[in-house]
């Protein structure tokens, strides 16, 4: 199994091996996740993108040990050496938020509605600070807020989530992540259902949230856009494993998987003047019943024999950090998305009819031609 990260010396702050998560049902054994590995080192930025599904938060998830009891977790997880799959929740929570803190994607379900943003934050200080007065930890959330930019902080401190708009509980929950100076931050999706502006001004405050404690950085997202300028490196997820990896510019200038250059075909460019983009036809598999070879091959273009018996293994394409799990990633040198997939703008059959229900008919007369 390949471990994503700059190196193979040792002092990593977060290592995942070969993680493996299942959910049994009626129907059978849900694979999750199947085998997905990266490092962290101090100071990292990993974006770890793909559609809704593929397996992003289950994994976060099970690194934080927030799975149900049923799921069925294999492989590895270490925080700083210490192997945390299979450890007491006692020592789990003593970990979450002062070792390994999360940034969950819907702040109105992270935050309790019937206690004040201040006390929440103040809360999580003195959980981890028993010995901490009450006026210091709510000095420090109002020091939080203000750093996440959250204007009037002596003010705010005191309100209830309710009171708040979307961004601004976004933000509270980057305080409460940042409070124990964390060494690694998880953001799953952080601007889900946030405008342009709104989602610009909290990538900025997840920022500020980095800057102010060192941590390193996993974020979670759907967005390629959102991990361009503040990733590192990238994993692309797809069937629950990771299928292509490396630094942004490997994945964003040089990518060598299909379903890669799918996504970055259906990525409207304001630095490029396209006419059509190129979406990627049909939906992903079903990670119960999945069949034998790539996964992404009943949607992919270069589809072949190999393909439907035999599923690739992430492998080198290029430079030893940048990874592919294709049969055909040498195919893809110097390729784009319209190569791949065929370009389509709007609805061309739906505006043919459109243009038929507004036509008028070839020898047809108007009102003024017949009174003349």
């Amino acid at each position: 199994m390949t471990v994503i990260g700059k190196g193979e010396e040792s002092g990593a702050v977060l290592e995942v091996e070969d993680l493996s998560v299942a959910f049994p049902t009626e129907d059978g054994l849900v694979r999750a996740v199947r085998g997905v590995g990266y490092r962290l080192d101090r100071g990292d930025s990993l974006g770890i993108v793909g559609e809704s599904g593929s397996g992003k938060s289950v994994t976060a998830l099970a690194v934080m040990g927030l799975l149900p009891a049923t799921a069925r977790v294999r492989g590895s997880v270490r925080f700083e050496g210490t192997e945390l799959l299979g450890l007491p929740d006692a020592r789990l929570s003593e970990l979450r938020g002062s070792g390994i803190a999360m940034i969950f994607q819907d702040p109105m379900t992270s935050l309790n509605p019937v206690y004040s943003v201040g006390y929440q934050i103040a809360e999580t200080l003195r959980r981890h600070n028993p010995g901490l007065k009450s006026r210091a930890a709510r000095a420090r959330a109002v020091d939080l807020l203000g750093t996440v930019g959250i204007p009037s902080p002596e003010r705010r401190v005191d309100n209830y989530p309710h009171e708040l708009s979307g961004g601004m509980r976004q933000r509270v929950v980057i305080a409460i992540a940042m409070a124990n100076d964390p060494d690694v931050i998880i953001a799953d999706e952080p601007t889900t259902a946030l405008d342009v502006t709104v989602q610009a001004q909290i990538l900025d405050a997840l920022e500020t949230a980095r800057a102010e404690t060192g941590a390193a950085l996993v974020l979670i997202t759907h967005d390629l856009g959102v991990v361009a300028g503040h990733s590192d490196r990238v994993a692309v997820m797809y069937a629950g494993r990771i299928v292509e990896t490396g630094s942004v510019e490997d994945i964003f200038y040089t990518p060598r998987m299909p379903y890669t250059l799918g996504l970055l075909g259906s990525l409207p460019r304001m630095d490029r003047e396209e006419e059509r983009l190129t979406p990627i036809t049909g939906s992903p598999p079903s990670l119960l019943n999945l069949p034998p070879g790539c996964p992404f091959a009943p949607r992919c273009p270069l589809r072949r024999e190999a393909c439907d018996t035999t599923e690739p293994a992430l492998r080198k394409a290029g430079h030893d950090l940048h990874l592919s799990a294709c049969h055909f990633a040498d195919e893809l040198v110097d390729t784009g998305a319209a190569e791949v997939f065929d370009a389509v703008g709007a609805d061309s059959e739906a505006l043919a009819r459109f243009a038929d229900t507004t036509t008028p008919p070839p020898h047809s007369t108007t009102a003024e031609e017949d009174s003349a």
